[in-house]
């Protein structure tokens, strides 16, 4: 399989293969990735439960996995891709802050063209709070910028921050490993809370339903933060999509009563839990991810994923009876780990550093009759993003409103994954708590991206690709065409390929056509995106009807895209306000032509 895998990427390049070739080829490199790439790094020691009591999503990730109860749970540890870096290079070396203010930096917006909306951009960090977050040493890091880093536009000489609170594993493959603050599963923790006291802040304990205002929006507690299941380092669009969640559950609660009227609070909490878990899970792999890499190959892929290369028909009349690749990961009868009990990983974290999807600004939209035929909105206000976060944020969000927010993000392009384009606001930035609250110093984002992932053993660039197979590079034009970024990465990183930071790699790299991020980070994904699926045993063993209740699979099958969800809560939105095929596309974009061939064949 690897000499197979190491032919077609010297020789043919598989995202221009067929579809079906091209499906072969990510087929073979996933069981690669399976045997090569994920590495245990240890944390547990739960015991077997009976899976028939725990029929439900708990407060805090526990009994998910068949066999362990705290497989998956809060405050288990990180897995990996690969080993800790073996490469020598120091913490500062080169300075992080040097490395952000000469290749990071935003030197002026550049968008991502119609692919990729603010609605996209703010959907990826509503997912990363439903997943990662690494608890904190009680230990600060004050990283001093010297003077080239300074004078060359760093807008903090010195900054202080928390260091990543390490644990020794007793393991002689991974010696040292990281905790998750909040559970891996795609479980909507991000709406619920991560344990018992944030699922307790967000319950109004009537009916199943979860807190919301009564103009849609999150509700505040006395000190003005919201009330949702993740609170730190919030934004307005982020607190958007937790609102428009909340909405949907609370919708779910309602028809599950009209069905089921005897379930009492808990049974209606528990069942709408699970369907709002399920269609946010299915959104981001069949609508979101192909928005994110938008190919015919990678269509195909995530509805494979989901539904086998049979289609959505056959398994909707047969249900998950011909294996993962036919019918789909979602349904089979068992959870698959492949020997490594589930996690998020460190690698998962690093390739998910997409800051710069962020702009300066937000472009409110008027709400009147759109014109033309791409339903166009006239321009009613430019708010600056310092204004839209935190409290402010909230504050704020409340005077545009739901409906006006949504529709103004669904009309804006966001920022491209691309060197000199991280955003200058995220440079001197207010940081939050794990309880919403504000920290005293402001931090640079752009410099501790950096720093993080040295400090946590994540390989740099050439390394990564080499653990992922991967040919690396041997020299910079390998990496780029552009000579201004070859240039400054000679002068920052000594002209020595090997000490190249992943994030700048990442950034700098040749991206595949209809691809937002790069090759590299996307093979991470290849892995990553179906384990959530296939090792959750409430997306497999426990996807059934039995579980969900006839009604709440039926809702989940319905619900193809983010935009039948907005459908849902703003009837007349979509049909009046988008012309685009995804909602994550820019909206007066227009539609994706129509196919004759079946995406198989093309």
């Amino acid at each position: 399989m690897l000499k197979v895998i190491h032919f077609v990427d010297k020789v043919l390049l598989w995202h221009r293969l067929p579809v079906l070739l091209g499906l072969a080829y990510l087929g073979l490199r996933r069981r690669l990735h399976y045997r090569y790439n994920l590495l245990h790094v240890g944390g547990e020691n739960g015991v077997n439960y009976d899976n028939q009591h725990y029929a439900y999503r708990t407060a805090a990730g526990t009994c998910n996995d068949p066999d362990d109860d705290l497989v998956g749970s809060q405050g288990t540890c990180f897995g990996r891709n690969m080993p800790p870096t073996t490469l020598n290079y120091g913490l500062l070396d080169p300075h992080p802050a040097v490395v952000a203010s000469k290749l990071l930096a935003r030197k002026s917006f550049v968008d991502s063209g119609d692919q990729f909306n603010m609605i996209a951009c703010s959907w990826i960090q509503f997912m990363i709070h439903d997943w990662i977050d690494h608890l904190e040493d009680t230990e600060q890091v004050e990283l001093s910028v010297p003077d080239e880093g300074f004078t060359s536009g760093c807008p903090l000489k010195t900054f202080k921050f928390f260091k990543t609170k390490k644990f020794q594993t007793g393991s002689s493959q991974t010696k040292y490993g990281f905790q998750n603050t909040r559970t891996p599963w795609w479980d909507g923790s991000v709406i619920y809370g991560n344990n018992e006291k944030g699922m307790s802040r967000v319950r109004t304990l009537r009916e199943g339903k979860l807190k919301i205002s009564e103009d849609g929006l999150l509700e505040h507690d006395e000190k003005g933060i919201p009330v949702s299941g993740d609170v730190r380092n919030t934004w307005a669009g982020y607190s958007l999509l937790q609102a428009l969640f909340i909405k949907e559950h609370n919708a779910v609660c309602d028809m599950l009563k009209k069905h089921y009227p005897d379930f009492d609070d808990e049974q209606l909490y528990r069942y709408a839990r699970l369907v709002t878990s399920a269609v946010i899970a299915k959104i981001h792999t069949i609508d979101w991810t192909v928005e994110l890499l938008k190919t015919d190959i990678l269509r195909a892929s995530m509805r494979i994923n989901w539904y086998g290369l049979f289609g959505k028909k056959v398994k909707d009349l047969f249900g998950n009876v011909f294996g993962p690749e036919l019918s789909g990961l979602v349904g089979l009868k068992k959870p698959r780990d492949h020997g490594v009990p589930y996690s998020l990983t460190e690698e998962f974290t690093s390739v998910y550093r997409m800051h710069t999807l962020l702009p300066e600004e937000i472009v409110l939209r008027k709400l009147k009759p759109a014109t033309g035929a791409n339903k166009s909105l006239p321009i009613h206000e430019r708010v600056p993003m310092e204004d839209l976060i935190g409290k402010q944020g909230e504050k704020r969000l409340s005077k545009i409103g739901m409906e006006q927010m949504l529709v103004s993000m669904g009309h804006q392009s966001c920022g491209a994954v691309a060197l000199w384009n991280f955003p200058s606001w995220l440079r001197n930035l207010i940081s939050h708590d794990i309880d919403g609250e504000e920290r005293p110093d402001p931090v640079d984002m752009a410099t501790m991206e950096v720093y993080r992932d040295r400090e946590r053993g994540v390989p740099r660039y050439n390394e990564f690709r080499r653990n992922l197979l991967m040919i690396p590079i041997s020299k910079w034009e390998d990496l780029t065409d552009d000579v201004e970024i070859i240039e400054a990465l000679k002068e920052i990183y000594d002209n020595d390929v090997e000490k190249l930071d992943l994030i700048i790699g990442l950034h700098a790299e040749k991206k595949i056509k209809g691809f937002a991020i790069s090759e590299t980070a996307f093979f991470i994904f290849v892995i990553m995106a179906s384990r959530r699926l296939e090792a959750d045993r409430f997306f497999t063993t426990n996807f059934n009807a039995k579980t969900y209740t006839n009604e709440g699979l039926e809702w989940v099958n319905k619900t193809e895209s983010l935009k039948d969800v907005i459908d849902r809560h703003f009837p007349e939105m979509t049909e009046n306000m988008m012309t685009s095929s995804s909602a994550f596309s820019v909206w007066d974009a227009k539609p994706d032509p129509k196919k004759l061939l079946p995406i198989y064949l093309r």
